[in-house]
């Protein structure tokens, strides 16, 4: 994977992170897992498709399943994630901290230990049945055409999937004519998998000294997930999570919000990787849009001048949390795609590359998010609201995301507009 990576800091790949905002262990079920790296793969074959370059797929999931959270039974409402208890029919409980710490049912409130023994077990779960997906021709290109379009939508949107599998189809033949055919990309894909390193308990019972294939000395990685991230709560240059972080060779995420100083994301970067390796480090950025365009700029300067090679990836969704006005929380679609287009024209503009996206999806038909193609409103969110943390994008306005970028890449070689591009295509003005 860190080859990979080095490829998209040095903008010759793209990368796509997406999942749950916070596992359950419910979700290791066949259906579940499916249906996420379905959308996933639907996503990277549009973003392929657009952007001209190979895609570095990193599911978020396989371990996210600890979280800091506070919602009540009642589902989503809105409260401060950080809080450590919530108050419920008059009593101060426990919050819900993820399946790996603790129930979201009341009566499981408080923490225990063996639900890291079960986070262990359902993590291995998820991932041997996708590595069984996988090396059974799930992935195969040689039959897009059989990927189902039910998490599409009708209209223009399934028209322009239809056109990419008819078009890749007719590339697939030729290669078969000229018998260039038979090359393993063509029928698997490679995935990865991540969590943020939060349980560090967890995370260090899982670190082992291994070979490392570059140079074959002995280091320490964490066998956990592929890529882990911290977050703007663990990212203390005296704290243990970022000591823990420097200490492996994993490559690292790290997000990047309005809080973060310039000057102190240089030395966060310099302690996590004093080497200045390419694609050692993600930097996620979450902003929200109302904030992208003051804060962003100076980020990037810093990193421009620091020396070094980052992956930057666009996280639009953490940023642009709001109340709806049953109280519940949610995210607006036309905000999420004002930060990614915004990321995008600053980057640009600075001579820089937005080299990637971090989503919180789903491959369900959840409605949790306002907007998109299928044009969710206030009212539609209880319908099938069923995030036990944070709202995430379903798989209509998933694919709404994949085309947007694709478009961007399109229209760039026509020279258009980007961001105004973008917004009209859903019908929004930037």
């Amino acid at each position: 994977m860190c080859l990979q990576l080095e490829e998209v800091a040095l903008n010759k790949a793209f990368l796509l992170q997406g999942g749950d905002c916070a596992e359950l262990f419910a979700y290791s079920s066949q259906e579940s897992i499916q249906a996420k790296l379905k959308v996933l793969l639907q996503m990277s074959l549009v973003l392929t498709w657009g952007a001209g370059l190979p895609i570095v797929r990193i599911l978020r999931g396989a371990g996210q399943y600890a979280k800091q959270s506070n919602q009540s039974q009642e589902c989503a409402k809105f409260r401060p994630r950080s809080s450590p208890t919530e108050f419920v029919d008059g009593t101060h409980i426990p919050s819900f901290r993820g399946d790996n710490v603790n129930g979201f049912d009341i009566s499981e409130r408080e923490p225990n230990p063996s639900r890291l023994v079960d986070a262990y077990f359902h993590s291995a779960a998820t991932l041997n049945y996708i590595r069984a997906l996988l090396s059974s021709g799930f992935a195969d290109l040689h039959h897009p055409d059989e990927w189902s379009l039910s998490h599409v939508a009708p209209g223009q949107m399934k028209l322009e999937y239809q056109s990419i599998v008819y078009s890749l189809l007719d590339a697939l033949r030729f290669m078969n004519m000229i018998g260039a055919d038979n090359h393993q990309a063509i029928s698997s894909v490679d995935l990865f998998t991540s969590h943020e390193a939060l349980i560090l308990e967890y995370e260090q019972s899982l670190t082992r000294k291994l070979v490392d294939p570059r140079d074959g000395s002995l280091k320490f990685w964490n066998t956990s997930a592929h890529f882990v991230w911290i977050g703007d709560r663990t990212r203390d240059l005296e704290g243990a999570h970022l000591e823990y972080i420097r200490g492996i060779e994993n490559p690292v995420g790290i997000k990047v919000g309005p809080s973060m100083d310039p000057e102190i994301l240089i030395n966060v970067m310099d302690f996590v990787n004093p080497r200045k390796e390419p694609g050692k480090v993600t930097l996620i950025s979450r902003y929200g849009s109302k904030k992208i365009s003051e804060k962003l700029p100076d980020h990037i300067r810093a990193v421009q001048k620091s020396g070094h090679e980052v992956i930057w990836a666009c996280d639009p969704m953490h940023g642009n949390t709001k109340q709806s006005q049953g109280g519940v929380k949610t995210r607006h679609f036309v905000d999420i795609v004002e930060e990614l287009s915004r990321s995008i024209q600053i980057h640009k503009e600075l001579g820089s590359n937005l080299n990637g996206v971090h989503f919180e999806l789903t491959g369900d038909a959840v409605t949790e998010c306002i907007g998109g193609s299928m044009d969710l409103k206030d009212e539609d969110l209880g319908d099938r609201y069923e995030s036990f943390c944070d709202p995430r994008l379903n798989n209509f306005q998933s694919l709404d995301i994949a085309f947007l970028i694709a478009n961007y890449h399109r229209n760039e070689r026509e020279g258009e507009d980007y961001a105004q591009t973008m917004m009209r295509n859903l019908g929004f003005q930037s």
